[in-house]
């Protein structure tokens, strides 16, 4: 009888939670993609809470549904570049990291693997030497890696308070998560797919003359 009565209480609790989570996914949804459209994102802090602890199950709703593949994606960039786009602006660029993904570079690139990620010649192929000669002379570190376990190095070895990140979305995403405490802004690839993959320059530029 305790044994029927301990499996009942079981999976009325499983029914229970994945409802909750049901529930949470629409009132992401809703204040995350309607009011986002207005530029009037509500509960950020909030927001960012359920999708940092129900990011995996959001995307497997959104895939089982066939939403919009990066639309869980979306909403974390989105809301956190919102969330903490004013601290970051107070940061100085010396106190500052940019991370641009390896696979920006062209297929001719001479730059060599380095501990520290690849070492741009600024060879004038790719975007990567036009982001890094605007960038490095204001005071910005910028580094070209060309995986997590790089970041997570650079992390560890570096003093800073803020960071710019350049990816695909689901990368993007996961590193603005990983580095929520410091005041992570991120710009999304305009083509992916792993190799000679292209970035709005603009739009990073933007958030680097954001401090001044």
């Amino acid at each position: 009888m305790f044994i029927e009565s301990f499996y009942t209480f079981l999976g009325e609790l499983v029914v229970f939670i994945a409802i909750l989570i049901l529930i949470l996914f629409i009132a992401v949804l809703i204040f995350g993609v309607f009011f986002a459209r207005r530029n009037e994102i509500k509960y950020p802090r909030f927001l960012l809470f359920v999708l940092d602890l129900l990011y995996s199950p959001f995307k497997a709703i959104a895939q089982l549904l066939k939403l919009d593949e990066h639309l869980i994606d979306d909403i974390s960039i989105k809301v956190r570049d919102d969330i903490n786009k004013e601290k970051f602006r107070k940061i100085p660029a010396e106190k500052t990291l940019i991370f641009l993904p390896h696979c920006l570079r062209h297929k001719d690139c001479p730059a060599t693997l380095q501990k520290e990620g690849l070492n741009c010649t600024e060879c004038g192929l790719c975007s990567i030497g036009v982001i890094k000669k605007k960038s490095e002379p204001l005071g910005y570190k910028l580094y070209i890696v060309p995986g997590s376990s790089f970041v997570k190095k650079i992390v560890k070895e570096n003093k800073f308070k803020a960071v710019i990140g350049v990816a695909c979305h689901e990368d993007l995403s996961q590193m603005m998560m990983l580095l929520s405490d410091f005041c992570p802004q991120g710009v999304l690839l305009e083509k992916t797919g792993c190799f000679e993959t292209k970035v709005d320059v603009k739009k990073v530029f933007e958030k680097i003359d954001s401090k001044y």
